[in-house]
């Protein structure tokens, strides 16, 4: 009795051993290709975004050039460039240059200001105190420098290591832009490998499903909001750059931001027509016709909404988009904004499918036994 005790013993050891064994392989082998792999996850997921967003438009052109799949990914990447990075590129050009030449300007202490028009005075609760500091720095930039020196050089200092991050957001969006070309590509063959990986996992029946829920969720939000913050920046924008307004790269980042956020975009717009009426020089002709489309693109998203949000089949509460939005940006920056927004929508809805998985019999039988109890 003994012996076979002992022997079991031994079996035990032996099979435990090997398990800690294979697990602590297991267990380093992932940790490296995390590691390895981790460099890229951003640039990869914000790639594979882009794709599942894209792939209905890339499967209709192939259809229209007889299946051909690398055309039809070389049609969208080619002119998503143009469309997107051309105006892109000259906006961020404008904030690049424009934030530069402030602070070289102000090393130097050749930092000029013009005077402020009498009408900004008029503006309402702010416009008294941004007059008289206007007024301040236009007549006596030193002493004014002088006085807010701690600030400025903080501000500066921010927004030049803010600078360098959104060049960087711009490059890597326009990368994974085409990446995602690519991957679009081979898109068959990657959906069935994505489907084979979510039903490993989520089981065979769950699988599919939840695949689905996860490209519809990723396609609602991404046209819907991402999408519709995106072309109304930069048809603000472009708006901003022609119009003659300083620091346009900035101000169409910011009506972006305020996109993503479900923020209504007048609140740069408007303040940008007040810019054009009281303090720029242009004529009145051209002062109306800016006025308009600034206008125009300021509402473009009660138009565009409809359309691109209409067509996701997926309902997430804009408090989910916010706070992935905003957690985002604090984890990872600008492109933190776009990713942190679509990937805690696909959470929250997969979460939910779960969690109604498991509430639905529950409420089935309560519904059986009430009606039982009724009859």
């Amino acid at each position: 009795m003994d012996k076979n005790v002992e022997l079991v013993e031994r079996l035990v050891t032996k099979s435990l051993m090997d398990t800690l064994i294979r697990f602590a392989f297991i267990g380093t082998l992932v940790w490296l290709c995390f590691q390895i792999f981790n460099p890229f996850a951003s640039l990869i997921i914000w790639a594979l975004v882009l794709a599942v967003t894209l792939y209905p438009l890339h499967q209709a052109i192939a259809a229209r050039l007889g299946g051909n799949q690398g055309r039809a990914s070389t049609i969208i990447v080619v002119v998503g460039l143009l469309l997107l990075g051309v105006p892109i590129f000259f906006l961020s050009l404008s904030f690049v240059d424009h934030i530069t030449n402030i602070y070289a300007s102000w090393q130097a202490g050749s930092l000029m200001l013009p005077s402020p028009n009498p009408a900004v005075a008029n503006w309402p609760i702010v416009g008294e105190r941004i007059h008289s500091l206007w007024a301040d720095a236009a007549n006596n930039m030193d002493a004014f420098l002088a006085t807010y020196k701690e600030s400025i050089e903080h501000f500066a200092r921010s927004t030049l290591a803010y600078l360098g991050k959104t060049v960087v957001a711009v490059l890597f969006f326009l990368a994974a832009y085409v990446i995602a070309g690519v991957m679009m590509a081979y898109g068959a063959d990657g959906h069935a490998s994505i489907s084979r990986i979510v039903g490993r996992i989520a089981g065979p029946e769950a699988g599919p499903e939840l695949h689905s829920l996860s490209i519809r969720t990723t396609r609602s939000v991404a046209v819907g909001v991402l999408g519709v913050a995106l072309i109304q920046a930069v048809i603000l924008g472009v708006g901003f750059l022609f119009a003659g307004l300083p620091a346009a790269g900035v101000l169409a980042l910011l009506v972006l931001f305020l996109g993503i956020l479900q923020l209504p975009t007048l609140l740069v717009s408007l303040p940008a027509i007040g810019y054009l009426w009281w303090v720029g020089d242009a004529s009145t002709v051209s002062n109306v016709i800016w006025t308009l489309y600034l206008l125009a693109g300021g509402l473009a998203d009660n138009v565009l909404k409809p359309i691109l949000l209409g067509r996701g089949a997926v309902n997430t509460p804009m408090l989910v988009i916010l706070l992935g939005a905003m957690g985002g940006m604090i984890f990872a920056g600008i492109i933190g904004l776009f990713l942190g927004a679509v990937l805690l929508a696909v959470g929250y809805q997969v979460f939910i499918k779960w969690v109604n998985e498991y509430a639905e019999p529950n409420v089935t039988t309560v519904n059986e036994n009430v009606t039982d109890s009724n009859v």
